[in-house]
Parts: C-alpha cells; structure tokens; sequence
C-alpha cells in the first residue's frame, strides 16, 4: 500500500517485535500503512562497524538501490518513533511457497534454474547443498550487494513475492571502507555482467556525483562515500561478478 503524502506527520504505533532479529525490530503501523521499525536505541555497538549507526546504513541502501533503478529495497527512511528515531521501511507480505534460497540434499540439485553456491554438512552431517534462484532479479541483487559491500546476504534477507520479484533487507552492516562482502549469492562468480548490470553500475557512479552523493552525506563518512564510488567503478571495469579474497569467511552465520 502506497504511504500517504503526510505519513511523516501520522503517529507510528507499535503493534509487535520481531525476536528473531539481533538489534530491536518491530513490526509497527503508519495510519492503515504496515512498516518495520528499527529504533537507533535497540542496535547493539559494533566493533567493526564504529561509524555512525545501522539505522543510517539501511537508509543509505534504499537510496542506492533507488539509484540502481531495480527496486531491490523497499522504501526506506528515517523517521521518530516511540522508541526514538529510527528506521522504518515498508512491510512486505511475502509468498511462503517461494524459496529464492534453499539448503537441499547435495544430491538433490535441481538441473536448472539454479546456481549450486556450496557443498557442506548438516547438523546430523549429511551432506547438503546451498544453492540459489539463477535469476535477473538475484543477479541484480548481487551486483547491488557488491557494490554497498554488504556484509549480511543471508538467505532469509531475501523476500520472495508474489509475483517473483525479490527485495532484499536488513542492509544494517554495509557501506564498510574495508572489504566485507558476505553472502550467499555466489552463483555467478568471475561470469560477465550483462549490459542492463554496466548500466545500472554507470546510473550510480553519475548519481554519486550528484543527487545521491548528497543525500548520502548525513548517512554515512565521506570516506564511505569515495570507497563506494570507488566499488562501482572497480566493478564496472572488471565487467564481471567478484569472487571471494581475503581471509574472512564468504557468507554469512548463520547462513538464513
């Protein structure tokens, strides 16, 4: 449901909190309007992440992935709530028969359709497989993921609707100036970005110039900006998905 023109002046009530999440997350209502809810005051510190705040950084995606033009986060914005500022981004009512990401038995791969990520064991140690949709919408997520370095891909911060698009969330740990990409979509590792992937990296390399790099300056550090800047025109050169360097891990934990 679209927000209505004055939902900033509308009062944000607390209907429940979402346990699963590791900072404070609640489920809350804008007028007829459902949105999540992330107060500055229930994020835990991070060690590795000293700047500014999570809340901040999720802001900074939506306004990246609006640059990017593919609609892979929800809208997203910086609002006071009962709790104190904080993010709120809109609701997404997901379609539970959908799995872009799965943990299958390792000799269950489905043949097509999907990309085969990694071979492990299960908490009885049989052997599975991760894998995920070979899909336009999760390539472009992956590009999008590489480029705000995110650090936090897992499967469950994939959203299937309804219709097959897939939005990701939870971008509270991005935007580091050090490497720090891990995910579960590494499907398409060293294959070429197509031509829709280069444009969408050109649109954001010229709104970093613009429009977008001055919204994104009371987000994050200017150091985060120019390294930001930096990943687009790294990826944009390269032509082609990353693979994982560097000696920490390439995905998340836990990985949904």
């Amino acid at each position: 449901m679209p927000l209505a023109p004055d939902a900033d002046e509308q009062q944000l009530e607390i209907t429940g909190r979402i346990t699963t999440a590791s900072n404070g997350t609640y489920l809350a209502q804008l007028g007829e309007t459902a949105v999540v809810y992330k107060p500055i005051s229930g994020e835990r510190p991070l060690w590795d992440f000293p700047d500014g705040n999570l809340a901040h950084r999720e802001a900074a995606a939506y306004l990246v992935s609006e640059a990017f033009g593919w609609n892979v986060v929800p809208l997203t914005w910086l609002r006071d709530g009962p709790l104190g500022r904080g993010m709120v981004q809109l609701w997404q009512d997901i379609d539970p028969d959908q799995d872009a990401v799965d943990l299958v038995a390792a000799d269950e791969v489905p043949e097509r359709g999907w990309r085969h990520v990694f071979d492990g064991h299960d908490e009885h140690n049989r052997p599975v497989a991760l894998i995920h949709e070979d899909t336009a919408v999760l390539r472009r997520m992956a590009v999008f993921d590489t480029v705000v370095n995110n650090a936090d891909r897992k499967g469950a911060h994939v959203l299937e609707m309804p219709d097959g698009h897939r939005h990701g969330v939870d971008h509270g740990l991005t935007f580091h100036v050090e490497h720090k990409l891990r995910t579960v979509l590494w499907g398409w590792i060293d294959e070429d970005l197509d031509a829709s992937e280069l444009a969408g990296l050109d649109r954001v390399s010229t709104a970093l110039t613009g429009d977008l790099g001055e919204a994104l300056a009371p987000l994050l550090t200017r150091a985060e900006i120019v390294a930001l800047a930096g990943r687009c025109r790294r990826l944009s050169s390269a032509g082609r998905f990353p693979s994982p360097r560097g000696q920490m891990p390439a995905v998340p934990w836990p990985l949904f």
